[in-house]
């Protein structure tokens, strides 16, 4: 769908892209904390981990309004999650860790990734570009909010499964609507998939191939 008209989600897609929303506005906001960043810079991380990759398939997809100003109440509870987060943060005196970050994010990844590649298989993309949006949906928050914090991406640089794991989630929904699974089931298991498979890559510590230069060149 294209032309300014406004899209619609189905309950299943609202609930999945409102929680995944949380859980990467949580890791926006614990990288903000790691840096030391103050208040407001916080609450920006927090908002590019939460919509950055939703914006940029939005785009892609020429939808319109953006799904953060068809649903401009998820910009309150943005902002209000930010400052709990906070407050509760220096109440508890906890001492914000790259691995506290990495289990928000990991659910984050697993919602965006089944959301986002449904919302560009109901606009009528091919599979592969409906997988690749998903992918997008789910990675380019987390890269915006590592760029903003002068971090190399560690969608690119961790060397454990990321991205990797949202190109496959993405294609368990396809092949699970294919299956003529109901839309809610291929969609929370494509999410379930994805996370389970980027959890077990930060618990196992998988590792990707590394770029390894010749010494003797």
């Amino acid at each position: 769908m294209t032309g300014g008209a406004p899209w619609v989600l189905s309950q299943v897609q609202v609930v999945a892209e409102a929680v995944a929303t949380v859980a990467f506005a949580l890791s926006g906001v614990i990288e903000g904390a790691r840096k030391r960043l103050d208040a407001v810079g916080i609450c920006v991380v927090g908002g590019l981990a939460a919509f950055g990759g939703g914006t940029v398939r939005d785009l892609i997809l020429d939808r319109r309004p953006l799904f953060w100003v068809q649903h401009a109440g998820w910009l309150w509870a943005l902002l209000a999650l930010c400052i709990a987060a906070m407050i509760f943060m220096r109440a508890r005196h906890l001492e914000p860790t790259e691995r506290a970050m990495q289990w928000p994010d990991a659910i984050g990844l697993g919602l965006f990734t089944a959301s986002g590649t449904q919302i560009a298989l109901d606009s009528g993309m091919p599979a592969i570009v409906a997988v690749l949006l998903g992918m997008v949906t789910a990675v380019f928050g987390g890269v915006l909010r590592d760029v903003v914090c002068n971090e190399i991406p560690r969608a690119f640089n961790d060397h454990r499964p990321y991205a990797v794991c949202s190109f496959a989630g993405g294609w368990v929904l396809v092949a699970a609507q294919s299956a003529a699974m109901p839309d809610w089931v291929a969609l929370t298991f494509a999410a379930l998939v994805t996370t389970g498979l980027r959890a077990a890559a930060v618990v196992r510590n998988w590792r990707l191939p590394a770029w390894h230069a010749d010494p003797g060149h």
